[in-house]
């Protein structure tokens, strides 16, 4: 037992552990915010992204955490560390807040699952789709785009459609019909189908 051990014996225990630096590697202290930036901005924009999968997003975090690591520069203690925690935690926080957005603009258009019973993956699988389909109605012209907003935000029949565009019932059909089929076509790589 060590209380029967004479003290010199156990003193080698209480002294702290001696910093141990790689051959090669810079010693973090002696670090700078610019030569860690100009080692770390590369594969923090790709740990982002690989979280968020959008590069905008992800330069946009990134930005924001250097800016963050400026501030508090001198109470971080290991900064590599530091940086890449941080960046996960707002990656997740992004996630989170955009999936309340994603659910708050939509209640009426929410399935019945419960949000907590999805799978991080299922969640990020949506959140791209949901970016994705954005994106594409952002792409149509702009009447294409009103017939989709009349039809499937403001809830309209064609014929009240027809009456607020101008065009025929049955055009208002056609062209919806294709305009999905083409939104279909842009979902179906990231695994959506007619059933989904």
């Amino acid at each position: 037992m060590i209380k029967n051990c004479p003290a010199q014996r156990t003193g080698f225990m209480l002294k702290s552990t001696p910093r141990v630096i790689q051959r090669g590697a810079e010693d973090e202290s002696d670090l700078t915010l610019r030569t860690l930036f100009d080692r770390e901005e590369t594969p923090l924009l790709r740990y982002a992204f690989s979280l968020i999968g959008r590069r905008a997003v992800a330069e946009e975090i990134v930005q924001e955490v250097f800016l963050q690591l400026h501030a508090r520069w001198d109470e971080v203690d290991a900064p590599r560390a530091w940086l890449f925690r941080s960046v996960r935690n707002r990656a997740y926080n992004h996630i989170r807040d955009s999936r309340r957005e994603v659910l708050g603009n939509d209640e009426q258009n929410v399935p019945s699952q419960n949000a907590d019973d999805e799978t991080p993956e299922a969640v990020f699988v949506r959140l791209e789709a949901t970016g994705t389909l954005r994106k594409a109605l952002e792409d149509l012209d702009e009447t294409d785009r009103k017939l989709v907003k009349l039809k499937y935000f403001e809830g309209l029949k064609y014929r009240d459609i027809s009456a607020e565009t101008g065009l025929s019932v049955g055009n208002v059909g056609y062209r919806l019909h294709h305009i999905l089929k083409e939104l279909a076509k842009k979902l179906r790589p990231l695994g959506f189908d007619k059933d989904s």
